[in-house]
C-alpha cells in the first residue's frame, strides 16, 4: 500500500530555501523546500471555489464526536472522543477511539487509547509509517499522552506527555520535527524528535520550542502535513452578534512550519445537510487526485455520522 509519504514526493516543484527561524530545526539537514502538489492547488483556492459533492457515506457504527481523520490507501482511521458522563455537564471520564474503516462505511478494527481522564484526541496525521495522537483531559490548559501508532497492526506506544491540552499533533517527516497545537490552537508547539524517541515521560526533558498563534481566523480541528515545511490546519470559529443567532465559519490554514507564519488561507462554505454544521467543525482530509482537482473528505456530525466526499477543480497557474 502506497504510503501518503510517496504520494507528497511526486508532482512536486522547487522552491528556494528560506531562513529556518525556529531553533529546533537549525541543527539537522537542510529540509527539502519542494511545494506539494496539494499545496499549489489550495494555495490557488479563494471563497469563490466551486466545490462539487461526488458521494456521502453513511458509516455504519456510533462513531461519537469524531475529531482527526488520514486517508490511506482506500480505508480512513479516525480518533473519536465517547464521553461517558457520571452528572449532566461531567466530562471527568469517557474514552479515546481509533477507528479504522472501509471505504463503504464499516468498521474495521478499533483501538482504544488513553488513561484515566486523558481520554479526549486530537486531530490525528500519518508520516508514512506511522500515526501520531494525542490524548488529552476534556478541557483546555490540562494535560495530554502523545502517542505514535502503527495503523496496519493497531498497537500503540507512549511516546511522552505534555502540560497542555493538544488538539492537533502531526510529523514533520523531512526535519522529524513534531507539531502540535493547544485547545483552540492559540499556542502552537515543536518538539525536537531526538528527546521523543527516548520515550521520556517528564515534558521538561522534551526539547520543545513553542509561539502564540498570530491567526484567530479559525480554531484548528485537525492536521495534516503537506510536505515541503507546510502543514496544513482546518477547522472552524463561531461568530455571534449580540441578539441574533451564531454563525459558524469553517476554513483551512497553510502553516510554513520552518518560516513559522500563515502563508494562506480560505473559507470552505460547506455545510452539512443533515446538521447544518461547517464541513471542517470535525475531522477532514484532502488529497489531489490530479494535476487540477483537490478531493476533500469531510466528517463534520456526530454519533451517526457521514463522510462526504467533494471536489474541487483548479487551475494552477502557467507563470514561470
Amino acid at each position: 500500500m502506497a504510503s501518503r509519504r510517496n504520494f507528497l514526493k511526486s508532482g512536486l516543484l522547487t522552491l528556494s530555501i528560506g531562513t529556518l527561524a525556529p531553533s529546533l530545526v537549525q541543527a539537522n539537514p537542510v529540509p527539502d523546500r519542494s511545494q506539494s502538489l496539494l499545496s499549489q492547488l489550495l494555495k490557488t483556492m479563494t471563497r469563490h471555489t466551486v466545490w462539487k459533492e461526488l458521494s456521502s457515506i453513511p458509516f455504519s457504527f456510533p462513531s461519537h464526536h469524531s475529531q482527526g481523520m488520514v486517508k490511506i490507501g482506500e480505508n480512513y482511521w479516525v480518533s473519536s472522543v465517547e464521553v461517558l458522563p457520571e452528572s449532566p455537564g461531567d466530562r471527568s471520564h469517557g474514552k479515546g477511539h481509533l477507528f479504522q474503516v472501509s471505504s463503504s462505511g464499516q468498521l474495521l478494527t478499533s483501538l482504544e487509547l488513553g488513561e484515566g481522564p486523558l481520554y479526549h484526541p486530537s486531530g490525528i496525521d500519518f508520516d508514512g509509517s506511522h500515526l501520531w495522537i494525542a490524548l488529552a483531559a476534556y478541557k483546555p490548559n490540562s494535560q495530554s499522552i502523545i502517542y505514535q501508532v502503527d495503523p496496519f497492526k493497531m498497537t500503540a506506544r507512549e511516546v511522552f506527555r505534555w502540560e497542555d491540552h493538544l488538539g492537533a499533533i502531526a510529523l514533520n517527516p523531512d526535519t522529524q520535527i513534531l507539531h502540535g497545537a493547544s485547545w483552540g490552537s492559540r499556542r502552537l508547539y515543536q518538539w525536537d524528535s531526538k528527546g521523543v524517541e527516548k520515550n521520556q515521560s517528564s515534558s521538561k526533558s522534551i526539547p520543545s520550542s513553542s509561539q502564540l498563534n498570530p491567526s484567530s481566523y479559525i480554531d484548528y480541528q485537525d492536521n495534516q502535513y503537506l510536505g515541503g515545511g507546510e502543514m496544513l490546519y482546518s477547522g472552524v470559529a463561531t461568530y455571534k452578534k449580540p441578539g441574533e443567532p451564531a454563525f459558524s465559519l469553517g476554513g483551512l490554514e497553510i502553516w510554513d512550519v520552518l518560516q513559522g507564519q500563515v502563508v494562506h488561507q480560505v473559507p470552505i462554505p460547506l455545510w452539512s445537510p443533515k446538521t447544518g454544521r461547517v464541513m471542517t467543525q470535525n475531522p477532514c482530509f484532502l488529497e489531489a487526485v490530479d494535476p487540477n482537482r483537490v478531493r476533500a473528505y469531510f466528517l463534520p456530525d456526530d454519533n451517526e455520522a457521514t463522510l462526504y466526499v467533494y471536489e474541487a477543480a483548479v487551475e494552477l497557474s502557467k507563470e514561470k
